[in-house]
């Protein structure tokens, strides 16, 4: 009820006693003025109650809606803000994880160690929607007999991380490839009683003896037992043409002419060195030449097979010309060759971004992996150079 005005049970009491009234006077022949003036009074107490019936609504409404509007004050948790970083990754077992940044945008890279091949993604990317791309990875056991290296009819026993030929009569030998002789073979008494190898590549057993050999390409070294490659290009062993560079080799050498990208569109390129082109000038217009690559260089990387991992490759960098401010921020990576997962590229200072060769190479083979890096200027990108790396593996470990 309203403030200051009678209390819900005063007014059923007034009602009351004017119904009462009323009744009674119907009893004793009330005259009509009085029976007019009893139901006026009714009418105006039916009134009022309406009033204030309709007055208690509208204050209970008010108040509704203030207490609706504080409520719609309240702070509340922002569901709608994006994730800023990933769920953390773990390495797989027997294998390795590069990179410790979880935030969106960042990349983080997994190997296996050797006789374990990668199964699932080598490379994963944190999302806008603190997601990883790719699917979880796995380091699977490899098969060293798979390759079926026992010659001769001998047998294959896997071991850790290696296996073992077991020779039928007559054949010895790490793959039974030699035939056994009537004298004492010390090729094989060393091997079998000192656990190793007496020559550093093929021991070649002779009547009474034996002697070291080198493949072709290689020399042997004073202690009859080590070989070490031979450099053609050094010592003018070579028979490359003019106009082609000699590069030395595990064994061997190429000679190579690296071309420059095919012109397309306002993008052509110019030699400027036997191993580097540079971008002719762009029309102002033409943001497609502008993102191109500014310098493609060549590199060519000579390796022993099985190399020990990880192991730095390759080194990339800026600089810049006297009183010129460099780049604010440089961003490295690997935009082709790389499909088996066997290199990264991460920076070593902010200056300097390195090719890291991440899982062994078996040779002979030769793998090509193109890496850039891109110079920003207060955010902006302002160039990009790509520099074309040729690895060639040796068929040996020396």
């Amino acid at each position: 009820h309203l403030p200051n005005s009678p209390s819900p049970e005063t007014d059923f009491i007034l009602f009351f006693k004017l119904l009462t009234l009323l009744m009674l006077h119907s009893q004793t022949c009330m005259d009509k003025h009085q029976v007019v003036g009893v139901l006026r009074q009714m009418e105006k107490f039916l009134k009022g109650q309406e009033m204030r019936f309709t007055e208690g609504l509208r204050i209970m409404k008010s108040k509704l809606a203030t207490l609706q509007n504080s409520v719609s004050k309240l702070p509340q948790a922002d569901q709608s803000a994006a994730p800023t970083a990933c769920p953390p990754l773990e390495a797989p077992a027997h294998g390795t994880k590069f990179g410790s940044k979880y935030f969106v945008g960042h990349e983080v890279h997994f190997t296996c160690s050797q006789g374990y091949q990668l199964a699932g993604s080598a490379t994963r990317v944190c999302r806008d929607n603190g997601t990883w791309t790719g699917v979880g990875a796995v380091c699977k056991d490899i098969s060293e007999c798979a390759s079926n290296p026992c010659q001769n009819g001998g047998t294959c026993v896997e071991g850790v991380n290696q296996y073992k030929c077991t020779c039928p009569q007559n054949w010895s030998g790490s793959h039974c490839q030699h035939q056994t002789q009537t004298d004492v073979n010390e090729c094989e008494v060393y091997r079998l009683d000192q656990g190793g190898k007496l020559c550093v590549h093929e021991c070649v057993n002779v009547p009474g003896s034996y002697h070291c050999s080198c493949p072709s390409g290689y020399k042997l070294l004073p202690d009859g037992r080590s070989c070490e490659d031979v450099d053609e290009c050094l010592s003018q062993q070579h028979n490359c043409s003019r106009g082609t560079t000699c590069i030395n080799t595990g064994g061997g050498f190429q000679c190579v002419n690296p071309e420059c990208p095919r012109s397309h569109g306002n993008i052509s390129y110019v030699k400027t060195s036997p191993f580097q082109c540079e971008r002719n000038p762009c029309p102002m217009d033409s943001r497609s030449c502008h993102v191109a690559p500014k310098t493609v260089s060549f590199h060519y990387l000579s390796l022993t097979s099985n190399l020990q991992t990880p192991a730095t490759l390759f080194r990339m960098a800026t600089a810049s010309a006297p009183g010129r401010t460099g780049p604010d921020s440089l961003r490295f990576g690997i935009v082709g060759g790389n499909s088996r997962g066997m290199f990264v590229m991460q920076r070593s200072d902010r200056q300097t971004g390195e090719l890291i060769l991440v899982q062994q190479l078996r040779g002979p083979q030769e793998i090509s992996i193109d890496v850039d890096m891109s110079e920003y200027s207060d955010r902006t990108f302002q160039a990009k150079h790509v520099a074309r790396v040729h690895v060639m593996v040796s068929p040996y470990n020396f």
